[in-house]
């Protein structure tokens, strides 16, 4: 099953009628499957309209999540983000074509990292 059909309908159908989203988190994802398609169009050769969902499989997206932090020097946050989307579009991706369910369940499995965060010891 190509991926462009499931990708246009993630974003008219779901995320702006049934989850109605605000164009802040449109727009994220957006920019995350922009980089998405062109790490897959480098590494595939095929372009965004003829791939399909097979080719984007969890190890062309851990190589693009590890991609993006060493190459292009994303913080742990930015990668989840993008991650984040990514498994939005898959869990969408489940219930249209049931029969890549193996797949899917492989990239869903991908775990977003830990984060190390501040902790301010006071306030003045």
């Amino acid at each position: 099953m190509r991926l462009a059909p499931i990708m246009q309908a993630f974003f008219t159908d779901y995320l702006m009628t049934q989850r109605q989203a605000s164009r802040h988190t449109i727009a994220s994802y957006r920019d995350a499957f922009k980089q998405l398609l062109g790490y897959a169009r480098q590494h595939t050769g095929k372009l965004p309209a003829q791939l399909d969902l097979a080719d984007v499989d969890a190890r062309l997206i851990g190589a693009f999540l590890t991609d993006l932090e060493t190459t292009r020097g994303n913080s742990i946050a930015t990668r989840n983000a993008r991650l984040t989307a990514i498994h939005s579009l898959f869990r969408y991706a489940s219930l249209q074509t049931p029969e890549h369910t193996g797949l899917i369940a492989r990239v869903l499995s991908i775990p977003a990292k830990r984060t190390h965060t501040s902790i301010v010891p006071f306030l003045t």
